[in-house]
């Protein structure tokens, strides 16, 4: 992977960390991306600390935030590999999903992949080889009754990754998508912690019957962010030049159908 550069968003922590850490280890260039300058700052230091003499950066933006983002895109420059990973998620009951509620899931889960993608794919046809990934989930295949907004939205990626792909014809540019599983990413853990606070229970317990409780998971535990970011590596690599508007698993087995 030396001499290629690589963004990814929302990378501060979780999944889009872990698959910072998998391309400075293969040698690529990476601007990784988060809300806050401070925390990305922080995230910056973690991985050149873990990665002494590699090449990354960051860039602070709320994708959310129109004005944030065009100043991201004039910041961002030149891209062979872009992994669209940035998402909110939330457990909430239909009847009380507001329209800002839909409206903020679909800028920032949709439109940013939309918008970057936007930005680096004429650039990546014009070079003749790039890497867009999507990181996509399994719910938005079997979409969750009680996240019904972030299947949807997860759905939509799916969509978009498999149009994109099609303007890729004849070149080396490739746009695929991973379906992630429940992994057990920050935002999980944060989650499972309160609760079992709540519950005066140990947050390994909980961790435990949450992922048992999963009937369909062929893996029984919550998937670790260095799996996923293990499938986005290649993906991203020129091993995975065959593969070309897909959706891949990594979703423990969640996923009941054979494609």
């Amino acid at each position: 992977m030396h001499g290629r550069r690589a963004f990814i968003s929302g990378s501060t922590r979780g999944i889009g960390y872990a698959i910072a850490e998998a391309l400075l280890r293969e040698g690529a260039s990476v601007v990784i991306h988060g809300r806050g300058a401070q925390r990305v700052q922080s995230a910056v230091a973690a991985l050149a600390d873990g990665a002494p003499g590699a090449d990354v950066t960051g860039i602070a933006a709320d994708v959310a935030d129109p004005e944030q983002f065009d100043r991201l895109l004039r910041r961002l420059g030149h891209v062979d590999i872009l992994v669209n990973n940035v998402g909110v998620f939330e457990v909430a009951d239909f009847e009380d999903i507001t329209d800002a509620d839909w409206e903020r899931y679909v800028q920032i889960n949709l439109m940013s992949g939309v918008r970057l993608s936007r930005h680096v794919l004429a650039r990546m046809r014009a070079n003749g080889w790039g890497r867009i990934i999507f990181i996509s989930s399994e719910s938005g295949v079997n979409i969750p009754a009680d996240m019904i907004h972030y299947g949807t939205t997860k759905a939509a990626m799916l969509g978009l990754a498999n149009g994109l792909a099609k303007l890729t014809r004849g070149t080396e540019v490739t746009v695929n998508s991973i379906l992630g599983g429940p992994t057990y990413s920050d935002g999980v853990a944060r989650a499972v912690e309160r609760i079992a606070g709540e519950q005066s229970v140990d947050p390994a317990d909980l961790k435990h019957a949450i992922a048992a409780s999963n009937r369909t998971s062929l893996l029984e535990r919550f998937i670790d962010p260095s799996e996923i970011a293990s499938l986005a590596l290649y993906l991203a690599s020129p091993l995975s030049s065959a593969t070309n508007g897909a959706a891949l698993r990594a979703d423990g087995g969640t996923l009941t159908g054979v494609l």
